[in-house]
């Protein structure tokens, strides 16, 4: 019995954080389905006096932008974490292998990209002057997201302490080259570091509003979130312009504080949809990753 009660007093803690965890999205789902009167009336609230779906029905009006979008970010944040995946995987793994030459200088090199970067305004005029990337789908794709020195140090401290160089000679012995060591060893024991790091870049990818403002301004290019950004600021305008008055009763009902909500929630919900399924991964990988090789 002390066991038991033990047991409980100690999950308590854990009970309550996720709760607290999990009453922001609650609030964010309830918000987004209220009247916008209720809002305005009684602020944010559990229990609204009054429902309605007049920020999904406004943004269903613009449901083919939102598919567009929609088909647009997905494309990216697949072809992107797959390929991010295939090149951090590739460089990380020749810089955790002890015999290999100026694994350590590329290391300092890879350190040095968290500390420093060139700045916004060089980084546009080589994407956009010498890449040529301006209005393309390679724009939301390659700038900053692509490669990522964190992710690839994590990578290379799971492969130095979990992959055991006696497993490496094996395989060299038994006549394996590098690129099949890779792939049919090395990748398959890496699973957890592998679905970590995919997950980080989907989650980068996924929510990337950045590259489409700076380097898209075709609007067939827009992703999800870009879109959204739109239509906030729209209404926002709309609502708190000089034209709300000319509007008259149309403007009037724009839902501009449940379309915050409503916008939220079509966002995120895709991610904490995907993020049960690999949690044990992004536990583990983290865990074994952050350990100093």
């Amino acid at each position: 019995m002390k066991k038991i009660n033990k047991g409980i007093w100690l999950h308590l803690p854990m009970m309550a954080l996720a709760v607290a965890c999990v009453l922001p999205f609650l609030l964010l789902v309830i918000s987004s389905v209220s009247d916008e009167s209720s809002i305005l009336r009684q602020g944010y609230t559990f229990f609204p006096d009054q429902l309605g779906l007049g920020a999904y029905s406004y943004l269903w009006n613009h449901s083919e932008q939102l598919a567009r979008a929609y088909g647009i970010t997905v494309f990216i944040t697949v072809f992107g974490t797959a390929t991010s995946l295939v090149m951090t995987a590739m460089l990380a793994y020749p810089m955790s292998r002890q015999e290999v030459p100026l694994r350590n200088g590329i290391a300092f090199f890879v350190f040095f990209t968290l500390l420093f970067n060139g700045g916004l305004t060089p980084t546009y005029l080589v994407y956009v002057q010498y890449f040529d990337i301006k209005n393309t789908i390679m724009a939301l794709i390659i700038p900053g997201l692509l490669m990522n020195g964190f992710n690839v140090l994590l990578m290379r401290t799971f492969f130095m302490t979990t992959i055991p160089p006696a497993l490496i000679e094996a395989a060299q012995i038994d006549g394996s080259g590098e690129f099949k060591i890779f792939w049919k060893i090395i990748v398959p024991l890496s699973m957890p570091i592998v679905a970590t790091v995919g997950l980080i870049q989907t989650i980068i990818y996924w929510n990337d509003w950045f590259n489409g403002m700076i380097y898209v301004t075709d609007s067939r290019l827009f992703s999800v979130q870009n879109i959204l950004n739109r239509m906030l600021t729209d209404i926002q305008f709309l609502t708190e312009s000089k034209f709300s008055a000319q509007l008259g009763e149309a403007g009037a009902n724009l839902p501009s504080m449940t379309v915050k909500m409503a916008i939220a929630v079509i966002g995120i919900l895709p991610i904490m949809v995907m993020y049960p399924f690999f949690q044990k991964y992004l536990i583990k990988g983290i865990a074994i990753g952050a350990v100093k090789g």
